[in-house]
């Protein structure tokens, strides 16, 4: 009798860039019987080098990692500026690409990169992809069954003090292409986007709290580090479906009290966990129930399971379906995320024109360590 690993067929799996993310990614890529990660390449030797004999692989210079044939699918983990140019360099070397977000720093790049893709019949893959985990699945399928009704509003908060206490290199997440919005945003859209489908318009204003940010992390303590971009949000997504979100991001806030997000619906509202995270606490309160109820998680990945939109990808690759963290949803993502910017510059609301399609839910029942089975 064949077993379901007799379909699966192991994508072998490279990675650019070094750095902080590396090791979710390379951990990632254990969870999953369809990944084999090969290699890795930096800009640093010795980077690549300690990050190879950490996880037993090999490390190669980046020109020599897009050109092994052993590698099937390349991750692109090099900073934000960085993104689109690393990812065209590798689909021109003929290997399908996953980046970590954003897909680029614009849109222009965005789209040369889908365009890139698209000509070579290649696939491009972009984080987050912290909503495949059960704390997203979970409640996508709440308001798929209509436990909430039709989603009418909702809000999305995500408010910090900033990076600068604790990242190792703080000083990118201030610069173009970063930023509170860039770089924590994605995971606040990109998990709107799958429970509600595509945005159609956007209205914000923005603000910044000072010119200059004091690092405190061990590795940078005392640096002063210049805000190229603004550091507090707020704006309101209006929503294909009708639906409309008040989206709060800010790296100016002390603390506060908000959920990172709820959706309100005709027949109840639903608490969702924080989208940067797999798993997390589910709410839901049904109209003329007694109080909140707290949800089972009924998907696995409650845990750090980055890599699983490259493990969908590869899966997709194998079956020919579409995969779901799609580069238009990317695209779809980081419209949504400019149009803050061209909202407030020019003070009107931005209709969207990229649109994406909304990623389909996972089926109950999966195998753990299988997307297809």
């Amino acid at each position: 009798m064949k077993s379901l690993l007799d379909n699966v067929r192991p994508v072998r799996v490279g990675i650019i860039g070094c750095g902080n993310i590396f090791g979710a990614y390379a951990k990632g890529c254990q969870l999953f019987r369809i990944l084999e990660l090969k290699a890795c390449a930096d800009l640093n030797p010795d980077t690549a080098q300690a990050r190879a004999d950490e996880f037993g692989i090999k490390a190669l210079t980046i020109p020599e990692l897009l050109a092994d044939p052993e590698i099937d699918i390349v991750i692109n983990l090099t900073i934000p500026q960085a993104h689109a140019q690393v990812t065209l360099d590798i689909l021109r070397a003929g290997k399908h690409a996953y980046s970590e977000k954003p897909l680029g720093v614009t849109l222009e790049e965005a789209r040369s990169i889908i365009a890139e893709a698209d000509q070579r019949g290649l696939r491009v893959g972009c984080a987050p992809d912290t909503f495949l985990g059960a704390g997203y699945q979970t409640v996508r399928k709440i308001i798929d069954d209509g436990f909430v009704g039709r989603p009418l509003a909702g809000t999305a908060f995500m408010l910090s003090s900033g990076p600068e206490s604790w990242h190792p290199n703080p000083g990118f997440l201030y610069q173009r292409g970063a930023g509170p919005l860039m770089d924590m945003g994605p995971y606040y859209v990109t998990a709107l986007i799958h429970l509600l489908g595509p945005v159609k318009s956007v209205c914000a204003i923005n603000g910044k709290a000072r010119e200059q940010r004091l690092a405190t992390c061990k590795e940078q303590f005392g640096k002063f580090l210049p805000a190229e971009v603004p550091t507090h949000y707020a704006g309101t997504l209006l929503f294909e479906s009708g639906a409309v979100v008040s989206l709060v991001v800010s790296f100016d806030v002390v603390g506060g009290k908000h959920n990172p997000i709820e959706i309100y619906g005709t027949e109840g509202s639903v608490i969702a966990p924080d989208p940067n995270t797999f798993g997390g606490e589910v709410e839901l309160l049904r109209k003329n129930f007694p109080g909140w109820a707290k949800m089972p998680l009924t998907f696995d990945y409650q845990e750090n399971s980055r890599s699983i939109g490259v493990a969908d990808m590869a899966h997709a690759i194998q079956s020919g379906r579409p995969h779901r963290c799609d580069a238009r949803l990317a695209l779809h993502s980081l419209e949504v995320i400019s149009a803050f910017e061209t909202s407030f510059t020019e003070r009107r609301f931005v209709d969207l024109v990229n649109q994406c399609a909304q990623p389909a839910p996972f089926p109950l029942g999966m195998t753990n360590s299988l997307l297809d089975a």
